[in-house]
This record gives structure tokens, sequence and C-alpha cells, in this order.
């Protein structure tokens, strides 16, 4: 039993013992007396927990949002990455045929460019960080 049990339970038995001596006519009074704090101690205790979720809630939001999470799997990575060496051969065929070296080295520069734009939308920190060290690098100077 805890302290706010206890103080309940002091509470009850002030109301008895009050009960006792005023007699049955101030009974719905003292019982609506009793059960208002009891209201009050509940709502306390709901206010409470409501306010701790919310907290909790606010915090695993906020751990969240810092913390960017891959969204592809190895799975995925690898999977895109084969795809990409599979259509680099009729790619290269075709350019190769129709445009000799000019068109093979277009085909891989928009594969390498398909390449370079799935590596950052997944690690979107890999290209911001060079950013951040050359404008670093620039004050330096």
């Amino acid at each position: 039993m805890d302290a706010r049990d206890a103080d309940l339970k002091k509470d009850l038995d002030a109301t008895l013992r009050t009960r006792r001596e005023l007699g049955e006519e101030y009974e719905s009074a003292l019982v609506d007396s009793f059960l208002e704090k009891v209201d009050q101690r509940i709502d306390g205790a709901v206010e409470r927990r409501v306010r701790r979720q919310l907290a909790e809630q606010q915090m695993t939001t906020a751990r969240d949002s810092r913390s960017p999470k891959p969204t592809d799997t190895f799975g995925e990575r690898f999977g895109f990455g084969i795809v990409s060496l599979v259509l680099a051969i009729p790619l290269s065929a075709i350019g190769g045929g129709v445009a000799h070296l000019p068109g093979m080295l277009v085909a891989w520069a928009g594969i390498v460019g398909v390449n370079v734009v799935q590596v950052a939308r997944t690690n979107p920190d890999l290209f911001a960080r060079r950013r951040r060290r050359d404008r670093n690098d620039a004050w330096e100077d």
C-alpha cells in the first residue's frame, strides 16, 4: 500500500466516522464528497500517465527522426546491381553497334548515372558529408 492509498483509506475512515456522528441524513453528501476525492485522484493518475506516454512518444519520434534508416535492404540493392549489369550488356551492344565508341560511352554514362542516383537515394548522407567537408576546406584557405 503506497502513501496515496493510505491517504485514501484515512479519508474513507474519516468519512465513515463523520457519518456515524452526523447520522444518515448527511450520508449522500458525505459519499459525494468522498467520491469527488476519488475522482480527483483517478484524474490525476490518468493525467500523469497520459503525460508520460506523450513524452515517450515525442522522445521516440525525435530519436527516429535523427537517425536516418536505409530504405532498401541488402537484397534490393543487390538485385538492383544485378539488373543494372544484365541490362548493361544489350545497351552496350546497341550503343556500340549504332554509334560505336561514343554510343557505348553514352550507354555506360546512363548506367552509371542510374546507379549513382540509387546510391544517393539510399544513402542521403554520403554526398552531404563530402559537400560539408569541401565547404570547411574552403574556409581554411
